[in-house]
């Protein structure tokens, strides 16, 4: 099966391109490198290009005959589309409706698709399951919802099928550290805490500690990296046996405060996390915790790597190995 990659450089993205590698899959990356980097890509062909430049993507096309798409390419930082909403409308709904068009051109009609928990918006209720109603609150998670739209319309239509998996917080490595968590800027809690923990950071600022949760301090739901490429893989299993389109809610069922993330760091690490408390960040709903029942029961999807610790663990053998390295 060969397989597109878009977005492959990145950090989920780079982690998937590695995982089909090893299952057999032939894997070809497509990223413009604005955010990925091209020593992250360890399987696999790469090509460089941007999913806004259509002559380039129908090379690509003509060039191999993909079998599926998986799309991670795109813009994630939700306090960046709120202040640069143009950038987000452009890279997440304009690039991806010229991938698709790619893949029409070329019948290509089977996808993964990199959705988000930021579609529901201000949670009703916890943990959320597929049924929670979908309002965004930010430009992020509307890209995300309308691609999810554009989906369902492109399957009645013109017969594209996807499977969008709607991440809550991927965070980890890779377990042999040869792969880990890399944005620039970093916005993340587990690589920040460990970086403060390591003396690369003066301090970890926490954003409110007045939260209605136990210790004060905001709740999520963390998904090892591992696992969510393992849901990519059942997704474009499903898709080649022949299975309908569907969404489903992608993280662990747990929820942990800021303040225990920064614990589990201080006893991974054997280090002290400095910390300093500032307000409250806008749109920062207090818990956010996924019910991933229906991947679980539809696909029998199991994390290998649901304890927090061991999520760190892992980051934190990748922040060492990053040292050694630079």
């Amino acid at each position: 099966m060969k397989v597109l990659v878009t977005g492959g450089a990145g950090y989920i993205g780079s982690h998937m391109v590695r995982m089909l590698d090893e299952l057999g899959y032939a894997v070809v990356t497509f990223d413009d490198l604005s955010a990925g980097f091209r020593d992250a890509v360890l399987g696999g062909e790469f090509v460089q290009g941007s999913l806004h430049d259509k002559a380039a993507l129908s090379a690509l096309f003509g060039a191999y005959q993909f079998d599926a798409v998986v799309h991670f390419a795109g813009s994630i930082a939700v306090g960046e589309s709120v202040r640069d909403p143009a950038k987000y409308y452009q890279n997440n709904l304009v690039g991806t409706l010229n991938l698709f068009d790619a893949m029409r051109a070329h019948a290509v009609n089977k996808l993964v698709f990199s959705s988000t928990a930021a579609i529901f918006g201000e949670p009703q209720y916890v943990p959320i399951d597929e049924q929670h109603p979908q309002l965004p609150i930010n430009p992020y998670g509307m890209t995300k919802w309308v691609t999810e739209r554009i989906l369902r319309d492109y399957d009645a239509a013109y017969g594209l099928r996807s499977v969008a998996l709607r991440y809550f917080n991927a965070a980890g490595a890779a377990p042999d550290a040869a792969l880990g968590e890399r944005h620039d800027p970093e916005t993340h809690l587990i690589p920040l805490a460990l970086r403060a923990a390591k003396g690369e950071l003066h301090e970890l600022t926490v954003f409110g500690a007045d939260y209605d949760t136990a210790d004060g301090t905001c709740i999520r739901d963390y998904i090892h990296i591992e696992d969510l490429c393992d849901a990519h893989v059942l997704a474009l299993q499903h898709l080649a046996s022949g299975g309908e389109s569907r969404a489903y809610n992608l993280g662990n069922g747990q929820g942990y405060s800021v303040k225990e993330v920064i614990q589990v760091a201080e006893r991974v690490s054997g280090k002290k996390v400095p910390v300093q408390y500032g307000p409250r960040r806008a749109g920062d709903p207090p818990r956010l915790v996924a019910d991933a029942g229906k991947i679980r029961k539809d696909w029998n999807w199991t994390p290998r790597f649901a304890a927090l610790e061991q999520i760190v663990e892992h980051a934190w053998q990748w922040e060492i190995k990053t040292d050694i390295k630079g």
